[in-house]
């Protein structure tokens, strides 16, 4: 009796997710030809962070570089204290264009402020000096298609909208990216419904840190930067202080795509546990609540079908449910309709590495990236 009731919980849970959480699961992304790309021709500037990001960013400035875009573009890339040759590979793609692309080293970073906010805001202001109409914040691990900024450029425009942020495609040949990688979007888009996100009425704000072009009166409005200065999720944090007073837009793009490798299992869970905790607000009960409920929603049903009678066909129904929803990501992703199935077992893995970013905030390594504690129990470790 109760292993039935818990599949019925589960079933309906799923049964919800999937018709009522905003269609999140459904895998669209923007459309705009070469004809609508010519008409805008607004200032961009590109800023474009970057710590110890050798091995990627000389790829990421050339295909910035290359870029099919009718307007004035000046990328702007701010090395935040790279212990390797990240400032020389930037020079070296941008040797002879020095109109093209401006190289900076970061401040010393002040208390209170996250490295990458912090480099953020120093390129924003060397950028001013350009006036340009928008900011184009972009990682230094990813890949634009050359009419990617265009496109972009075309949705703010055709959509009235003061942020817009594309979902890159992130790197996935690896077993473990392979594995997990598809989940990870799922369950962002799962947390913040697109549908939800770019409907003016609804609260739900995010955005996806890696490729996001705001307006720069937009920015301005919020007191720029330094209104998220010492947020961790800063793209879902900046998200949230533009829709208080304009409009956003998410979605997801082909256009766009990290080359940042993840060669195992532990490299992603670092990944997933930098700010795990710190999404929960640091709240046991919040942690404990989570862990049940993803139990529940995804461990229960795989379960459920062993033990035979209505549990059988509840969780068998749930599990379903369960894989229906997630194998459009999973074909985003140009992987096996086997790996729909997983999803509880994947599920699993993102369990334990919550548990895990709880027990790093503990012990004081919280947020921990690229040699900085972002997250300690005591505030910055800087």
């Amino acid at each position: 009796m109760v292993a039935a009731s818990i599949g019925v919980v589960s079933c309906l849970i799923w049964l919800g997710l999937v018709v009522a959480r905003g269609h999140f699961w459904r895998i669209s992304t923007p459309v705009t030809g070469l004809a609508v790309r010519r008409v805008y021709a607004d200032r961009v500037a590109v800023i474009v962070p970057a710590r110890n990001e050798a091995d990627v960013v000389g790829a990421a400035i050339h295909s910035l570089l290359k870029q099919d875009y009718a307007g004035p573009l000046k990328i702007f890339v701010v090395d935040d204290h790279s212990s390797d040759n990240t400032i020389d590979v930037v020079r070296q793609a941008g040797a002879g264009l020095d109109e093209k692309v401006t190289v900076t080293s970061s401040a010393p970073l002040p208390s209170g402020w996250t490295g990458k906010m912090w480099a953020l805001s120093q390129g924003v202001e060397q950028a001013s000096e350009f006036a340009p109409d928008y900011f184009l914040f972009t990682d230094a691990d990813v890949l634009h298609d050359v009419d990617s900024i265009s496109s972009m450029i075309a949705v703010a425009q055709t959509r009235n909208v003061d942020l817009v942020s594309m979902m890159v495609k992130l790197h996935c040949s690896s077993f473990a990216e392979r594995a997990l990688i598809p989940a990870f979007v799922f369950f962002f888009f799962m947390l913040y419904p697109p549908e939800w996100v770019n409907n003016p009425k609804r609260r739900t704000a995010a955005a996806a840190g890696g490729d996001i072009l705001v307006r720069v009166e937009a920015l301005a409005r919020i007191g720029g930067i330094e209104a998220i200065r010492n947020e961790l999720i800063d793209d879902c944090a900046l998200a949230r202080e533009i829709k208080s007073t304009g409009t956003i837009w998410l979605g997801l793009t082909q256009k766009a795509c990290s080359i940042r490798k993840y060669a195992g299992l532990r490299e992603i869970g670092r990944m997933i546990s930098r700010n795990a905790f710190y999404q929960l607000r640091h709240s046991i009960l919040l942690l404990i609540a989570t862990v049940l409920a993803l139990a529940i929603t995804y461990l229960a049903p795989p379960c459920l079908v062993c033990v035979g009678g209505w549990a059988t066909i509840w969780g068998g129904a749930g599990w379903l449910l369960m894989s229906i929803a997630f194998w459009p990501m999973v074909r985003f992703y140009s992987r096996s309709p086997l790996w729909a199935a997983l999803l509880p077992l994947i599920a699993l893995f993102y369990t334990a590495a919550t548990l895990h970013s709880a027990v790093q905030y503990w012990a004081g390594r919280g947020g921990s990236w690229k040699g900085r504690v972002q997250d300690g129990r005591g505030g910055f470790v800087q």
